[in-house]
């Protein structure tokens, strides 16, 4: 579904990792070099990116309007973002702003800073995923009231709609 614009600023990351599997045919870009270095992680960091991508999918689920999994999806969301604490830091014209507070920015912190400044800036919840259960991928709602269900109203849309069409009618 790639003829969307991706989601804004530290949100095209979140949307580009949970969008690392293809739902419907298990293909994993975090198995590829060129997919990890989309994400700028390394092979051994693939483990925890899995369990970050699946907690983020079930938070961009909620945001869509369906119930959260009752597999602690969100808790291990919780405790993996706790584990990549912010801090806040303020420039030479006295600006403050989030900032990983470790030496280093892996994946978990830079999801957690685009989570916190998102969140701030009142964009987090338009990130969602595709209520198609073989999809689900994570797209950003630019739709006026904040409402949309599909990822793509051409592809996953239709095909829900036809198969809403076709029970009523059968």
């Amino acid at each position: 579904m790639n003829e969307r614009e991706s989601a804004p600023g530290g949100l095209a990351l979140i949307e580009i990792l949970v969008n690392t599997l293809d739902v419907e045919t298990g293909a994993d870009t975090l198995t590829t070099v060129e997919g990890r270095a989309e994400l700028g992680i390394t092979e051994p960091d693939v483990p925890a990116a899995r369990d970050l991508r699946e907690a983020l999918r079930a938070v961009c689920l909620a945001h869509a309007g369906h119930c959260l999994p009752d597999d602690g999806s969100v808790s291990l969301l919780d405790r993996l973002l706790a584990d990549a604490p912010l801090r806040v830091a303020v420039d030479a014209a006295g600006a403050a702003v989030l900032r990983p507070a470790g030496d280093h920015a892996g994946l978990t912190a830079r999801v957690a800073l685009a989570i916190a400044t998102a969140s701030a800036d009142g964009t987090w919840a338009r990130l969602k995923a595709c209520e198609a259960a073989d999809c689900q991928e994570a797209y950003y709602d630019r739709s006026p009231a904040g409402r949309r269900r599909w990822c793509s109203m051409s592809v996953c849309g239709a095909r829900a709609k036809m198969r809403a069409y076709r029970a009523r009618r059968g």
